[in-house]
């Protein structure tokens, strides 16, 4: 992957986190800070290899702590900024993404998630899903969170993370795991064609000829917090209505309903064919965007079928969403599997067992 632009024509094998920065250079990124932590090395090795040659800066900072604090000065200056990690390493960036949230600032942060709590351990996991969609650190704020399921869609949903950052301006969340960052698989990177201005009023560029800007999170004055978080608000709101998105994967006539994302997601697929090669009615609801939640096809969905299916790679976290999308909680089941890929076999029993069928 020396160049990109001879590799842009054709489709390639390529890794998952290698589409990550693939999809953050189309994008304009020319800055990148992290550190080190299994299994979103891939990323850092890439973007110290290639931002260099692009003009671009790759530093590897001391910790997460300082690696979100460069991040926060960077998107400040108006400049496309991403950091990749995982588990600990997300944890530790949590009061600086809230600090970037409440100063409006955007930037790409990417969560190649493995499992926990804790130290944990390597192995893939969903288990960060709260984290990133309820906030994460303090204050009442929220991150855009996009969920691939394919290489392919790690390198177009970068390119949309930093758009939908810069157009509200706040950070956006890649949330992969290990299995979608580490898989090869066939991949053709596709022109990166922006509807975002480039232009950053707001950005602190250095005040010669105009007025001084500020970009804080600290409001002292009168009721100006209060004001603040209102702003906040509807920020998020407009975001909740405008910018959910979802994919429909065989739900015509569909009894049986699966909802997933991500891995277990791509793994329901299969099992999903299967099924309806016995004849079971089932298909998949995938929600693209985590937050926001895609809840009102959740809700029309709960209205047309048996049962919802929410299939996750941890102990139930998404199925609160879903529960909260529709009043009709008894047809609502779920299948976890924490700290690793339910297999398609397993999937297959599930549904097996909920149309009545026996395996």
């Amino acid at each position: 992957m020396s160049s990109l632009a001879a590799e842009a024509s054709k489709k390639i094998l390529l890794k998952g986190n290698e589409a990550i920065c693939l999809g953050a250079i189309a994008a304009g990124c020319r800055h990148y800070y992290g550190y080190p932590i299994t299994p979103q090395n891939d990323i850092p090795e890439y973007m110290a290899a290639h931002l260099p040659a692009l003009g671009g800066t790759f530093l590897q900072a001391e910790s997460e702590v300082a690696t979100i604090n460069m991040i926060l000065g960077t998107s400040a200056s108006g400049k496309r900024v991403m950091t990749s990690s995982s588990g600990p390493g997300i944890s530790l960036m949590q009061e600086g993404l809230s600090y970037m949230a409440g100063s409006e600032l955007p930037a790409v942060i990417v969560n190649i998630s493995r499992s926990g709590p804790g130290l944990g351990g390597i192995a893939p996991s969903q288990g960060d899903y709260f984290q990133a969609v309820k906030g994460g650190g303090h204050g009442g704020y929220r991150l855009i969170v996009l969920a691939p399921h394919s290489v392919q869609e790690m390198y177009t949903l970068t390119m949309l993370a930093f758009d939908l950052a810069d157009r509200y301006r706040t950070p956006a969340m890649i949330l992969g795991d290990a299995i979608v960052g580490q898989m090869k698989e066939p991949f053709e990177a596709t022109p990166y064609d922006s509807a975002t201005t480039a232009e950053k009023p707001w950005a602190l560029t250095g005040c010669a000829g105009r007025e001084r800007l500020h970009v804080k999170s600290l409001h002292l004055k009168d009721n100006a917090i209060e004001v603040h978080n209102w702003k906040l608000h509807g920020k998020f709101e407009r975001i909740r209505k405008t910018e959910t998105r979802a994919e429909s994967f065989l739900l015509d006539g569909a009894k049986i309903a699966v909802v997933a994302f991500g891995t277990a997601a791509r793994v329901s697929k299969t099992a999903i064919q299967w099924a309806r090669k016995e004849g079971i009615p089932v298909g998949m609801l995938r929600p693209i965007t985590l937050f926001p939640f895609p809840e009102r096809e959740v809700f029309d969905l709960a209205k047309t079928v048996d049962v919802v299916l929410v299939i996750e790679m941890n102990t139930g976290q998404m199925v609160e969403d879903v529960r909260q999308s529709t009043p009709l909680h008894d047809r609502i089941a779920f299948l976890g599997k924490p700290c690793a890929m339910p297999t398609p076999e397993e999937i297959l029993d599930r549904i097996r067992a909920l149309a009545g069928r026996k395996g």
